[in-house]
């Protein structure tokens, strides 16, 4: 049973959007259902499209500052910890979650808020990967690369439960994100060979010389 008044309202809400549809009910039915008042309501959201989602403005700085503490090389340990906390949060929430993505798959206004909130991860993974990789080869577009797939992989193992379509979220997250961080390993360090010669005007011995510093 919800103890606090926002996850009180929380639960009402989508016990009524299970019974009535979202746009049919509405803010009164619902501070009805709670127990509670319209300025009680409105002291803990902007509106009823507020009740559906997380917190992301509670969660994203907690995702940055995971991210903050790493460098280029303790990176993918801090890219797995950092999606570990979205997916944690959902997996807190349990049937509200599940709850939400049945109503975000019928309700498009919904669905597209649910993908701006996607977005924003997506940006903060990439400014923080770009600064990891500022000075490597293609260091941007790497850092584009692996900022989707680490979101990508992220959503799959997401989805895959609240879907109820696997157990054991430890695994299938651990090989998500170990198959995304394969896709852009380290930059190679870029090498090159310094050929001296005698200064022979011989061109094959020249050649031999070059071809011998090589091999």
């Amino acid at each position: 049973m919800p103890t606090s008044t926002r996850a009180r309202l929380v639960d009402a809400a989508f016990s009524l959007f299970e019974e009535h549809g979202f746009t049919e009910t509405t803010v009164d039915e619902i501070t009805a259902r709670a127990g509670t008042g319209r300025t009680t309501f409105f002291r803990h959201f902007r509106g009823k499209e507020d009740v559906v989602f997380p917190d992301h403005d509670l969660l994203l700085p907690r995702v940055e500052a995971r991210l903050a503490t790493a460098t280029a090389t303790t990176r993918d340990v801090a890219l797995r910890e950092a999606a570990r906390i979205v997916l944690d949060h959902y997996l807190e929430e349990g049937a509200t979650a599940r709850a939400r993505y049945r109503l975000t798959r019928t309700v498009p206004a919904l669905r597209d808020r649910e993908d701006a909130s996607a977005q924003r991860y997506l940006r903060l993974f990439r400014q923080q990967i770009s600064t990891w990789m500022r000075d490597e080869p293609d260091g941007h577009l790497r850092a584009e690369l692996l900022a989707a797939a680490v979101i990508t992989a992220h959503n799959h193992v997401l989805r895959r439960w609240l879907r109820e379509e696997t157990d054991d979220v430890d695994a299938a997250f651990d090989t998500a994100l170990t198959r995304a961080l394969a896709e852009t390993p380290p930059s190679a360090p870029v090498t090159s060979t310094v050929v001296v010669h005698t200064g022979n005007p011989d061109v094959e011995q020249v050649l031999r010389e070059v071809r011998a510093a090589l091999t």
